[in-house]
């Protein structure tokens, strides 16, 4: 090198730079060939954060499923024998396997017996007993009691454990799903102090994560949850480290928190917030359907124009789902034209469909004698078409029945939109079934099952029948179909009672709105692809990571 020192300033710097160039070659051409190489694959470590809008109270499978944020974390710490897979299917999950008898009344399930709760101690039938017992005791006012009517466990031994039903019911292992309580730490907690206790914000359970600590604000709120990877996880040690959740008022607050780059991801974000995430180049918006859909319910005992089979029909080719769709949700949606949504047995392209057609509409009102007087309302025998439309005040049911308003008042008829809030229509409304229209939605389980929405039975009270649907005729096709264990006999049964549906018209089914979910890209392997209810989306959560690393392909 001591030619360099005879080299001119300029030569100095070119031959710098070209030694430069040459280094940088060298190191890309062996970055390129150890990528080519090489593959990346997950790692542990890591940490999570979520944020959730609402606060947790009771961490605990058998009481959560009225607060979001208690549900998502139980479906992180707790196990049922059950699960649903990333395509929304019930597998094995506790359980080893299970086996039916021939009179389809006893479930019988063998445990995994190498399951180990969150402080060491052994999982065994005696939990599984435990739990089912709580659940069906009212003392313990489990919102899960209403499946377990007429059901019996027994414990055969440590690791086996049998349910018996008094009546077939093809969809009783959906009931199963339920995430199982350590009998060592709950059997000293009596029933008027289960839902006091401290344990239900210190949970152990079987889950991929448990819990390490929380903390709270000035006021006693909760503001941030943590939870660590079980080590011990028998489905795998998961790979994100530390999972935690920060805890909003509402969703500005936690969309404001996305933005800033506090939190990695948001529990759900209406349709319309979409546009306000400002950092949307990194990130992941996963979009799911789930069995919940929205409907205009008709009270024909209240509403003399509504108890007219023309009129519904017309109602129901006078509305336009994909506007109301496009308006409210940005496109994130599905139209509904049954209470059968796709994925469900008994679902059907074919299904008779009353779509969108105002000129059809017109006309079934014209020949069926509806005529416009000068004020553009139509009536017959002296009873004008109009009726009120009642819904809550939830902004996008509030903004729908606008839509729907502008839509069906195009047709000749008078809507009176009226709004109350959540526990006022429950009450005064639903209960006592006072209202001519009723826009609600219904939210469904995995199993098609249409017992409680269109059974006569649940035509009162605290029922379900909004629409007051149904009788002998269709009460047979829903109680066949819940004890047909053959999937093409029992969607051939469903698809039935959908022409039933489509004939009488007790009801405009209208949308079933997609659940976002935005994730900071960095977060990676969220394989769900049908999901069940919201809280689900943890279902493979063990397979999340953050890190990785590099292997020979």
């Amino acid at each position: 090198m001591r030619a360099f020192q005879f080299f001119s300033i300029k030569e100095k710097v070119l031959f710098n730079g070209l030694l430069i160039i040459l280094v940088g070659s060298v190191i890309g051409w062996g970055l390129l060939f150890y990528h080519s190489k090489t593959k990346a694959v997950a790692n542990y470590g890591g940490e999570y954060i979520e944020g959730i809008v609402g606060q947790p109270l009771h961490i605990n499978p058998i009481i959560a499923q009225s607060n979001n944020a208690d549900e998502d974390l139980a479906q992180l710490i707790f196990n049922g024998l059950l699960k649903y897979d990333s395509r929304g299917n019930l597998v094995p999950d506790l359980a080893e396997r299970y086996e039916l008898s021939e009179d389809k009344k006893t479930y019988t399930f063998y445990l995994k017996e190498d399951v180990v709760w969150h402080d060491g101690k052994p999982f065994t039938a005696v939990d599984v007993l435990y739990t089912a017992n709580l659940i069906s005791d009212p003392a313990y006012k489990s919102p899960l009691r209403a499946n377990w009517h007429e059901v019996s466990a027994e414990m055969t031994d440590e690791f086996t454990i049998k349910f018996e039903i008094q009546n077939q019911y093809v969809g009783f292992p959906n009931n199963l799903t339920f995430g199982i309580l350590p009998k060592h730490i709950w059997e000293s907690v009596n029933p008027d102090k289960f839902t006091l206790t401290d344990l239900n914000l210190s949970p152990i359970g079987t889950g991929p994560y448990k819990y390490n600590y929380f903390q709270k604000d000035s006021n006693g709120n909760i503001i941030s949850y943590k939870l660590v990877a079980n080590p011990n996880y028998f489905a795998g040690k998961p790979y994100i480290s530390k999972i935690t959740f920060n805890f909003y008022l509402d969703d500005d607050s936690a969309l404001k928190a996305y933005n800033t780059k506090e939190i990695m991801g948001i529990n759900s974000i209406t349709p319309r917030r979409i546009s306000d995430i400002k950092l949307i180049q990194s990130t992941a918006v996963h979009k799911f359907d789930i069995p919940t859909y929205f409907a205009v319910f008709f009270n024909q005992n209240k509403s003399v124009p509504l108890a007219n089979d023309e009129v519904r029909l017309a109602l129901s080719y006078a509305t336009d789902r994909k506007s109301l769709i496009d308006s409210i949700f940005g496109g994130n949606g599905s139209e509904v034209f049954s209470p059968f949504l796709k994925n469900m047995i008994g679902y059907s392209e074919d299904a008779a469909k009353h779509g969108f057609d105002p000129d059809k509409a017109n006309k079934i009102l014209e020949d069926n004698g509806w005529k416009t007087g000068e004020d553009g309302i139509r009536s017959k025998d002296g009873f004008d078409l109009e009726f009120t439309l009642t819904t809550t005040d939830w902004k996008e049911l509030y903004d729908t029945a606008g839509i729907l308003k502008e839509q069906w008042e195009k047709l000749g008829a008078r809507v009176n939109v009226h709004t109350y809030s959540i526990s006022d229509i429950q009450q005064n409304h639903i209960r006592p079934r006072e209202y001519d229209a009723l826009l609600f939605g219904q939210v469904l389980g995995a199993d098609p099952d249409p017992y409680s929405f269109w059974n006569s039975n649940q035509k009162k009270g605290a029922g379900l029948n909004l629409a007051l649907f149904g009788d002998s005729e269709t009460d047979k096709l829903i109680d066949d179909g819940r004890i047909e264990f053959d999937a093409e006999k029992r969607a051939a049964i469903y698809k039935e009672f959908q022409k039933k549906l489509s004939k009488e018209i007790p009801a405009v089914f209208l949308y079933s709105r997609a659940y976002i979910y935005p994730l900071n890209k960095k977060v990676q392997g969220v394989g769900i692809e049908n999901l069940i209810s919201p809280s689900k989306r943890f279902s493979d959560v063990n397979h999340w990571y953050i890190k990785t690393k590099r292997i020979k392909k």
